[in-house]
């Protein structure tokens, strides 16, 4: 059996869900699916787990608080101190309550940037960078399945189109990997 890659072209995400219930159930593995809007209740259906990026922004939004924390000492005790208001610079647990907005800015700052990049750069999609997209149609209008012989072995790829077929499917196109 060659190693094929089958996308199957839908025209309603609620077919697409259809069919990819359909399939799963027959006890084919769905690779991915290409769509213009994210598609809910998919998930569930063709496996996928839960993401990590919010322990990479919670990580990304410690780094930011200790950086604040350490530039709000550095800048404020050490450095320059100066008295502003009457308050003593003398210690930083003295002045913590002035620098909260500081700390919270910078904190929320590093974890939406950290985490917007890492979005970018685990889906391909920062500039310079290819994506993967088999058919542009699927960031306007249309919904691709993609199947792929090598994780289906249990079944050839004629059973997998005729499958397909089956489906509410406006198209199947079969490419080599």
């Amino acid at each position: 059996m060659s190693n094929k890659v089958i996308y199957a072209v839908y025209e309603d995400p609620e077919l697409l869900k259809d069919a990819a219930r359909k399939l799963v159930s027959a006890g084919v593995k769905v690779r991915d699916v290409f769509s213009p809007f994210p598609v809910h209740g998919l998930d569930p259906i063709i496996g996928l787990k839960r993401t990590r990026l919010a322990i990479v922004s919670f990580m990304f939004g410690c780094f930011g608080l200790s950086l604040a924390i350490l530039g709000t000492y550095y800048m404020m005790i050490y450095d320059w101190p100066m008295n502003i208001g009457g308050k003593p610079n003398g210690f930083y647990y003295q002045n913590v309550t002035s620098f909260v907005p500081v700390l919270f800015e910078f904190t929320v700052l590093n974890a939406a940037h950290g985490m917007a990049i890492t979005y970018l750069i685990r889906n391909k999609t920062l500039p310079g960078m290819k994506g993967r997209n088999p058919d542009p149609r699927s960031t306007d209008d249309k919904f691709v399945l993609e199947l792929r012989t090598e994780d289906n072995h249990a079944h050839s790829d004629d059973s997998l189109t005729g499958m397909l077929r089956e489906t509410a499917v406006l198209e199947i196109n079969e490419r080599q990997c």
